[in-house]
């Protein structure tokens, strides 16, 4: 009996061990769990970064749906991609499906009228497959730094937004008189000094289609300096002096259209001496300090010693 009770009582131990052993063996559940959420929150991750570009393409799809009717005629070759963008974008704003029709055509030329200040005369028209686009645009000669903010001008002194435009010669203008309002794009600037840079400006434009057009000769122009515009530092020094990219000066002198008042060269003239020392040497840099256009009695400027 007590044998029999021995045997009972080492089996109930051995069983209660075992059960431990067991027990011990058994693994927490939380770092299962946590497996678990990790892997969740990878896989939601990865669901959100592909709605995220299916979103994207269906914007993107959406937002040049409405330009595909689009076309821009008679562009000249200084507009670049950048510029035409914001017509495009200007075009179609708040349109939400374009259609090929006369109520498209007149919503387009509403929109770049009112939105857009790089062309004028606007004319849209469409045909059995398009949208055409085409109107007068505005060139811009000069730019100005008001600020922080960098504007230009065109020849009827219209302020453009900037845009960078590398394939055209824009020429910064300095000197400028201060002013507290900001300049507004569309509007017509009424600064009498910048108005006597771009006059200067588009002379040598012009020259430069007629005389130079392979070359043109504002390519080496750096600045323009407005600083003693009208004689307001020194009436008997020059009032505009351009420079060159390697900083020789060219003596421009009076406001076009006052050579008579100061007993100077016509503009004419200085016009035709520039153009002859540019012609002559092949280029305004690397020979002079400056180029002096003021006096009336030198056919062809001589280039004053650099050195």
């Amino acid at each position: 009996m007590a044998r029999r009770k021995k045997i009972k009582r080492k089996k109930t131990i051995f069983k209660l061990a075992g059960n431990r052993r067991k027990k011990s063996r058994r693994k927490p559940l939380w770092p299962v769990f946590l497996s678990m959420l990790k892997v969740l929150g990878v896989i939601t991750v990865l669901a959100a970064i592909a709605a995220g570009f299916v979103y994207l393409a269906m914007y993107v799809k959406d937002g040049h749906r409405n330009r595909g009717f689009l076309k821009l005629t008679d562009v000249p070759v200084w507009v670049n991609e950048e510029l035409k963008e914001k017509i495009y974008e200007a075009a179609t704003a708040g349109v939400e499906n374009l259609q090929l029709d006369e109520n498209a055509a007149q919503r387009v030329q509403q929109n770049i009228t009112s939105l857009v200040v790089w062309m004028d005369d606007v004319q849209v028209q469409t045909t059995h497959e398009s949208i055409h686009i085409k109107g007068k645009w505005r060139k811009p000669l000069a730019m100005f730094k008001q600020g922080r903010k960098t504007f230009y001008v065109d020849e009827d002194m219209v302020v453009l937004d900037f845009v960078k435009l590398a394939n055209l010669p824009i020429i910064p203008v300095e000197g400028l008189s201060k002013i507290t309002r900001t300049a507004v794009p569309g509007e017509i600037s009424l600064r009498e000094d910048l108005a006597g840079a771009v006059a200067v400006i588009e002379q040598l434009d012009k020259m430069d289609e007629l005389v130079a057009e392979q070359k043109p000769l504002l390519w080496e122009i750096q600045k323009i300096d407005m600083s003693n515009f009208d004689g307001r530092r020194n009436r008997s020094s020059p009032h505009i002096v351009l420079y060159t990219k390697d900083d020789a000066q060219i003596l421009w002198g009076a406001e076009v259209g006052t050579w008579q008042r100061y007993l100077e060269a016509t503009d004419e003239e200085k016009l035709a001496k520039l153009y002859s020392y540019y012609k002559s040497y092949g280029t305004l840099m690397g020979r002079a300090r400056y180029i002096n256009l003021r006096n009336p009695q030198d056919n062809v400027p001589q280039p004053a010693d650099k050195y």
